[in-house]
């Protein structure tokens, strides 16, 4: 009895070693080999017709099944969720709510109904204001098997098993494949960075950096099965200015420098991030700050000033929002990376949520949780675009040249162009909001009400600006 059990675990023992032999064999010929040569079998692409057609017979049938019970399949959607009223001056509103004719005249005194103005508002932003649904995910117009979509709700026995195949391959195929490939890549190019790291010869420690980097973003593009389109590679960044990028998800890091090396400019990190980190700058110019450095904008000005002045050095890569934004708009541009006085390379991103959303969301998930969703999805389809590089023109501040930088990569992109500043993500509403709404009311209740048309705040304006010139002017 015990001859037959050590030989059925002698066989078990052989079968998957013949397993991890195979499934290690294939990860090297089809996938290390060709990210470290950067060619491709034009297998993803391949997979994502595959996966389109699956998404169009799916969502076909699902639309008729609908049609079968006389059901609607979509769900009508509006320009918001709340119906507006078209947009009045403050001085307007406040007439119409007291009751008067444009005729008539107007008391410059408080009333007791004007706070419905106010309270209307600021309900309706609330309710549907243009910065917090900037930081949740696209809602779909077909279903992608990956999650029962909220405007899908008939789903027939055939596709729930479709759906049952697709959780299968994607957990028990390609999650394994993509960590095991993710875990390889960021060893080797640990290693092999910390390596050359050591060269004492600066030309050769340069090119061979740059090689290791390139073939590290290379293995953790195919981790993810990103299947990404370059557009006018011509207008590729040089090594004499700034690339500037709207930002999504972390991924954006290595969609770009999959197609050429940059200088990363962040915060000092702990743990693997740390490591990574150390790593890199001991063979790339990178430029890491500590946690008390990163509000000293003139120390960081400086450091950026001087490695752009290095025309050897690569060009650094900045996202001047400052946080992620759910591929639908680009919100307000932090200025300071507008002031070193370069070259400014736009790059406009694309992401296709029909195989997965790309979106972090680091308020819901954390890091390492929001990397498995993405490895746990069909793939990360993205376009590119490297925009004609711009320069700040004679008597236009570091704001204006931001915004018109924004407004290029917003219609390139096909996203929103919005002036609001990401930080409203997290922090709390400034003062500069308040006092401006104050400032337009008193001017209703003096009887000063010229120019009441613009309602900056309400109407698309923004105090940061604001700010950001009185700061400027006071360092002048």
């Amino acid at each position: 009895m015990t001859w037959f059990t050590l030989a059925d675990d002698s066989l078990l023992c052989k079968c998957l070693s013949i397993c991890m032999t195979v499934w290690m064999t294939l990860m090297f010929v089809f996938i290390m080999v060709p990210a470290v040569l950067g060619v491709s079998f034009d297998i993803c692409s391949f997979y994502m017709r595959t996966l389109l057609k699956i998404f169009e017979w799916a969502t076909f049938r699902m639309e008729l099944r609908a049609k079968e019970k006389n059901q609607m399949l979509y769900k009508s959607y509006t320009n918001g969720i709340i119906a507006k009223e078209p947009t009045l001056s403050l001085h307007q509103e406040i007439q119409e709510l007291r009751g008067l004719s444009h005729c008539q005249s107007f008391e410059p005194e408080f009333v007791m109904a004007d706070i419905f103005y106010f309270c209307r508002r600021g309900v309706e932003s609330i309710i549907d204001d243009e910065v917090t649904k900037r930081f949740s995910a696209q809602e779909l117009e077909s279903w992608n098997l990956l999650t029962r979509n909220y405007n899908f709700r008939h789903i027939s026995l055939r596709l729930t098993v479709l759906w049952g195949l697709g959780l299968l391959i994607r957990y028990g195929v390609l999650l394994p494949l993509r960590v095991t490939l993710a875990v390889t890549g960021i060893c080797l190019f640990i290693f092999l960075s910390t390596l050359v790291g050591f060269l004492p010869n600066a030309k050769l420690r340069s090119y061979l950096s740059e090689k290791v980097h390139v073939m590290g973003y290379r293995i953790c593009v195919k981790s993810l099965t990103a299947i990404i389109t370059y557009h006018n590679r011509e207008n590729k960044p040089k090594n004499d200015g700034i690339c500037v990028a709207n930002h999504t998800t972390p991924v954006d890091v290595i969609i770009l420098a999959n197609d050429r090396c940059y200088s990363l400019v962040g915060q000092v990190h702990g743990g693997l991030l740390g490591m990574i980190q150390t790593a890199m700058v001991k063979s790339s110019p990178h430029i890491w700050f500590e946690r008390a450095e990163v509000k000293d904008r003139h120390l960081v000005a400086k450091r950026l000033s001087n490695h752009v002045a290095d025309k050897t050095k690569q060009p650094i890569l900045i996202f001047p929002e400052g946080t992620c934004v759910n591929n639908t708009s680009v919100m307000m541009f932090k200025k300071g990376s507008f002031e070193i006085g370069c070259t400014v390379y736009p790059v406009a991103i694309k992401y296709d949520p029909r195989f997965g959303d790309a979106f972090w969301n680091s308020s819901k998930f954390g890091l390492v949780s929001y990397l498995l969703r993405m490895m746990s999805s069909w793939a990360i389809v993205c376009s590119v675009w490297y925009l004609p590089p711009m320069n700040r023109e004679e008597g236009e501040d570091a704001i204006q040249f931001a915004n018109r930088v924004k407004a290029a990569i917003a219609a390139q992109g096909g996203l929103v162009d919005l002036v609001w500043d990401a930080g409203l993500k997290r922090a709390k509403v400034k003062d500069a909001f308040k006092e401006e709404q104050q400032k337009l009311y008193s001017k209703v209740l003096v009887g000063d009400h010229e120019d009441q048309s613009e309602d900056k705040c309400l109407e698309g304006g923004n105090p940061w600006e604001d700010e950001d010139n009185q700061d400027s002017a006071k360092r002048q």
